[in-house]
């Protein structure tokens, strides 16, 4: 009895070797979040290069992109084009290899950034959706590509509001929010000036 199931596991896995050489190409990638060189080439060809935050394995993860500023622009204008170039880079369906490496987004397209009003801080930036409506992974890509672009403070953070008249806040982009987006929301503080 233990003789003929010891040869049929020795037999294999019942797959025939074939003597025809096959070649189905290289096997699929199962590593997540990795882009190569020519599609990441794809993305930044012209124009500024900035990087975005996406989500990949629960995660923000940064992929380049480029985005156009027009030259000779005030600092206080270029600050709210930067942002709302980087907010439509964030609200992009990702590109076809992205898909694959299994890159998403949470931003939704249509939204737009102003500049301050009123009596708010120099550096604001408002969106036309409060950040308190926004998903926390959505609040936590924008905080994070803002945080790490011309749309930040010198500091680093970023001074976000909603419509008028909520009050702006300064949100901060740490370890833990990009380790766990949706987990985690972005460290926030009231701004002053409003």
């Amino acid at each position: 009895m233990v003789l003929p199931l010891l040869g049929l596991l020795l037999a294999g896995c019942g797959i025939r070797a074939t003597r025809v050489p096959t070649d189905f190409g290289p096997a699929p990638s199962r590593v997540p979040c990795a882009l190569s060189a020519q599609d990441t080439a794809t993305q930044t060809s012209g124009g500024v290069p900035v990087q975005v935050f996406l989500v990949c394995s629960a995660q923000l993860v940064t992929v380049d992109r480029s985005v156009r500023i027009p030259d000779g622009t005030a600092e206080s204008a270029r600050r709210v084009l930067v942002a709302q170039a980087l907010l439509d880079e964030l609200a992009e369906t990702p590109s076809t290899p992205e898909q694959q490496a299994r890159y998403s987004t949470d931003v939704r397209g249509g939204m737009t950034v102003g500049g301050p009003r009123g009596r708010d801080p120099e550096e604001t930036l408002r969106l036309s959706t409060s950040p308190a409506d926004l998903t926390p992974t959505a609040l936590a890509q924008i905080v994070c590509t803002f945080s790490d672009s011309a749309a930040a403070r010198d500091d680093g953070s970023v001074i976000l509001g909603g419509p008028a008249p909520g009050a702006p806040r300064t949100y901060t982009c740490t370890p833990e929010v990009r380790a766990s987006p949706g987990a985690e929301s972005p460290e926030s503080t009231a701004a002053g000036g409003s």
